[in-house]
């Protein structure tokens, strides 16, 4: 059973204190500095770069802690290793471990393990046909882990209800849309523009948005 939440005073708010990821250069300027656990979303259109920032973000959060890339949807297959290989994914070594389509069931059973990785991917929402109920279950479970969770759109939000429940409870948003990854945070600093973004492929993005932008 779940304890209940006590209340807290204004002073107990005030010295509370928490754990960060020390984002620097880009990540920092457009997300600020996030706690390490928690939930973080990337969501866009197939064939826009998804995929490939997925695997960039994974590459950097590595720098922080061990990360497991649970690819539910495709699992070990071809374009999964060409996404990798565009991120030079082999430079983390065993900080990055890929999981090959283990489902929300057997993926607790492995983060139950001792010393199990403190950060992971679930790609996708969709793939893994999860409830929210199995959402706030892994959130509950898992306080210290940060998940970060992939989803296809539909109409500009996340595709399903269980996705756009998943997407609103977020406190870091990656929009990836023309090979270009756009954030929303709650730990930006400054305010994020809109136009401020994070380049996943140059030429892509380039054929995407015309090169004056």
């Amino acid at each position: 059973m779940v304890k209940s939440k006590q209340a807290q005073s204004i002073n107990n708010v005030r010295k509370a204190k928490f754990t960060f990821l020390d984002f620097e250069g880009e990540y920092y300027r457009l997300v600020g500095r996030p706690e390490r656990t928690g939930t973080h979303v990337i969501m866009g259109d197939s064939k826009n770069g998804k995929t490939t920032f997925a695997m960039l973000y994974a590459k950097y959060l590595s720098g922080f802690d061990r990360v497991a890339y649970d690819s539910i949807e495709e699992g070990l297959c071809k374009s999964i290793q060409m996404a990798m290989d565009r991120v030079n994914m082999w430079e983390v070594g065993s900080r990055v471990v890929l999981y090959d389509k283990i489902e929300i069931e057997d993926l607790i059973e492995k983060l139950d393990q001792h010393k199990s990785p403190n950060i992971v991917f679930i790609d996708s929402i969709q793939f893994a046909g999860m409830t929210f109920k199995d959402y706030k279950r892994l959130k509950l479970r898992y306080p210290h882990k940060l998940f970060v969770y992939i989803s296809h759109v539909q109409n500009g939000l996340p595709d399903g209800k269980v996705a756009k429940r998943i997407y609103r409870d977020a406190s870091v948003v990656w929009r990836v849309e023309g090979f270009r990854a756009i954030p929303t945070s709650r730990y930006a600093e400054d305010i994020v523009t809109d136009g401020d973004y994070l380049e996943i492929w140059k030429e892509g993005a380039e054929r995407y948005w015309g090169k004056l932008q």
